[in-house]
């Protein structure tokens, strides 16, 4: 097993695809948005909060007009910064705003690619424990969103045992999304229990939640409930848009991220009516479409464009942003799915996003994980950390003493300034194999895929997070019938 490394948070910052007037005519674009066009709000109870504070509605067309100043009050309500612990780990803990970066899974598949037989199937719950362990062990996964979903539970049942089989599993803060209020409220209580009660987990949050908004400009009845139900909870939550250009966003990169950025801060809204000072992440998941299809696109490049002018519009709100990159479209683990989700990565890193999930592990437009791509996409995160941590200047890293002893036509192998500098100047790889042919040939020959499934299998089958205290598993046992762990 390799050693880990610190967590992330190396600040990005130099991508800049937006020029500064450039995001003012998007701050315009999106205030027209959100004033003049308004945002359709199907859930009852929430529009009756929007209309309860003025604001311009249309009953009939369940129409909210948020005005600058509404939205500007909100947005200056939510922190940001956000505080994200790790259970059982202060080392894990992550602070989420400004241009500091961090990588993490995400995705919610439906599918994995066997550790086994290599084959396509439904995840199942204990995918959620194996991956959430893998995850844990993997020095480049800074935070875990849920990764996959157990198939094998029935939706009553899928929440809390979701959430417990990812924190039971890692030492790293756990972020999912929710798929009813009852399972939402469960989520909170059993999360509470396991923190000494809900005020110390509001203070030290290791989990937080996620729900969307709908494209084009909606809050619907499902998501609009669970959205309140998470913001009553006061515990941190991500709130993506996801329009998909030409299908339910604009075609144009621009006309997309003005559409989402006005999307997931109506959420935004909505959690401050809800419960003002919710911590909130300003949440992009928008992405392509295929151009000779129109269908979804998780492996382009334009997603890295999409998310990286996003968190510029987050950069400029103050606000904490959540962003996608690393998926790829390929059904296997080849060079398709290395390339892909390596630019995207790299992109959106190099933009300054905080939280940028769907970084490991996913394929075949976020329908399917693979254990492999987890451990290859935690070393290219990796070689993305060392781009970030740029390049310092200094009369040390200038070497001109060293250069000066060593002298024309000299080497540095033997100079200690070599062995004080070489680890951390340089990425050591775990994945790539760097041996001469005839050593990597004795070894096995083993590509890429074989040495990531060596890897994944070492990790699931060795590494230890610290389990919950099995005195509080037994309480959750009791208190909730549908817990099945």
């Amino acid at each position: 097993m390799f050693k880990r490394g610190k967590l992330g948070g190396l600040d990005g910052g130099m991508y800049r695809p937006l020029t500064d007037s450039d995001i003012l005519s998007m701050h315009e674009g999106i205030v027209k948005l959100m004033s003049e066009i308004g945002i359709k709000v199907a859930n009852k109870k929430a529009f009756g909060l929007f209309k309860d504070k003025g604001l311009k509605t249309d009953e009939e067309k369940s129409l909210v007009f948020m005005s600058q100043s509404f939205v500007e009050d909100c947005i200056d309500a939510a922190p940001s910064e956000i505080i994200l612990h790790g259970r059982g780990n202060p080392d894990n803990t992550i602070i989420v705003g400004g241009k500091r970066v961090h990588y993490g899974s995400g995705g919610t598949a439906l599918n994995i690619l066997d550790l086994e037989t290599g084959e396509k199937r439904l995840s199942t719950l204990k995918d959620v424990q194996q991956v959430s362990r893998l995850l844990d062990y993997l020095n480049n996964a800074h935070f875990q969103v849920i990764p996959v979903y157990p198939n094998d539970l029935p939706i009553d049942q899928v929440d809390i045992n979701r959430f417990f089989a990812a924190i039971n599993n890692t030492n790293k803060h756990v972020q999912g999304g929710v798929y009813t209020v009852e399972g939402t409220k469960q989520v909170v209580e059993m999360a509470s229990m396991i923190a000494g009660g809900l005020e110390k987990l509001q203070r030290e949050p290791f989990i937080s939640f996620i729900t969307c908004v709908i494209s084009p400009l909606e809050i619907d009845q499902v998501y609009g409930e669970l959205l309140m139900t998470c913001a009553e909870s006061g515990l941190p939550l991500s709130i993506p848009a996801e329009p998909l250009t030409g299908a339910t966003g604009p075609v144009t990169i621009a006309g997309n991220v003005a559409n989402l950025c006005a999307e997931t801060i109506a959420g935004l809204c909505l959690a401050q009516l809800v419960n003002r000072g919710t911590p909130i992440l300003m949440a992009c998941t928008s992405t392509s479409t295929d151009l000779r299809t129109m269908g979804y696109a998780s492996g382009s490049v334009e997603e890295g464009l999409i998310n990286s002018c996003a968190a510029q519009m987050a950069q400029f709100y103050g606000l904490p942003f959540y962003g996608t990159a690393g998926q790829s479209d390929s059904k296997i683990m080849d060079a398709q799915a290395g390339f892909e989700g390596a630019i995207t990565n790299l992109l959106v890193g190099m933009a300054g996003g905080n939280f940028i999930h769907d970084a490991l592990g996913l394929l075949e437009f976020c329908m399917t994980a693979s254990y492999e791509k987890y451990v290859m996409d935690n070393e290219i995160l990796g070689e993305v950390m060392r781009v970030l941590k740029g390049v310092r200047v200094t009369p040390e890293t200038l070497a001109l003493d060293v250069t000066a002893s060593v002298g024309p036509g000299g080497n540095f192998i033997q100079e200690d300034h070599t062995f004080e500098h070489m680890r951390d100047e340089h990425f050591a790889p775990v994945v790539a194999d760097r041996q001469q042919r005839e050593n990597w040939m004795a070894a096995g020959s083993k590509d890429t895929f074989e040495r990531c499934h060596d890897i994944a299998l070492d990790a699931i089958e060795n590494h230890k997070p610290i389990p919950v205290d099995e005195e509080i598993v037994k309480a959750i046992r009791a208190k909730f019938p549908n817990f099945v762990q």
